[in-house]
């Protein structure tokens, strides 16, 4: 498929409750409101094509780059490249699809770890964030976690949401992970109270870091 092709196919499946819903949550104008499911199967037809993949983040549509990020090849970017990338998608959906496919599968991603949680740019500095969380969680080897906690102690309440979003992820892992460290992070979570109300649905679990570490406390036991 070409690009157009693909823009194409993606118009026809557009549906007007998922564009509203997508702007509600924070996706921009340039999108056709297409569901998830029918993405990963538009993607599926095409199956891998890096450069097709460039091609269609080019054109910030949101769906168009949903599609791009499933038939990419993240051993192809360089890192100027996934940089760019990055910084050029501000709605968080997309950002965690790229953070997933492209980000935590990238052969070097270690190098960007420090240098995105320190960025100005917000949207490197949520990627950050979420590759610290996930050093937390399956690579601790080598973090000053007690740093770590003092950092988000210090920083979280003033960060961009988008950014409080992946500290927070970081928090509640450090809790969840590292039982020396769970009573300090509890406490954090409580001093900052950042998602204390965040509404959930029934049956999920809240973001709140004490609530979160908590759950998945006891679900270990």
């Amino acid at each position: 498929m070409t690009k157009d092709e693909v823009l194409d196919t993606l118009k026809a499946l557009g549906d007007e409750k998922v564009y509203r819903q997508n702007l509600k949550r924070g996706a921009g104008e340039n999108q056709f409101g297409v569901k998830m499911g029918d993405v990963r199967k538009v993607a599926d037809k095409i199956k891998t094509n890096h450069a097709l993949a460039l091609e269609l983040w080019k054109t910030g549509n949101t769906d168009a780059r949903s599609v791009a990020i499933l038939i990419s090849k993240p051993k192809e970017f360089s890192p100027e490249e996934l940089e760019n990338w990055v910084k050029s998608e501000t709605y968080s959906w997309v950002a965690d699809w790229l953070y997933s496919y492209i980000i935590k599968e990238y052969p070097d991603k270690e190098q960007f770890r420090e240098k995105w949680m320190n960025s100005d740019d917000k949207m490197c500095a949520r990627a950050g964030w979420s590759l610290m969380a996930g050093r937390v969680a399956r690579e601790p080897e080598g973090l000053d976690l007690s740093v770590l906690l003092d950092r988000i102690e210090k920083e979280m309440s003033a960060a961009p949401p988008e950014v409080q979003w992946t500290m927070n992820n970081t928090l509640a892992n450090i809790g969840i992970h590292h039982p020396s460290h769970r009573k300090r992070a509890l406490e954090i979570g409580e001093k900052l109270g950042i998602y204390r109300d965040y509404p959930v649905s029934k049956g999920c679990t809240s973001p709140f870091a004490p609530i979160w570490i908590n759950e998945m406390v006891k679900r270990q036991k």
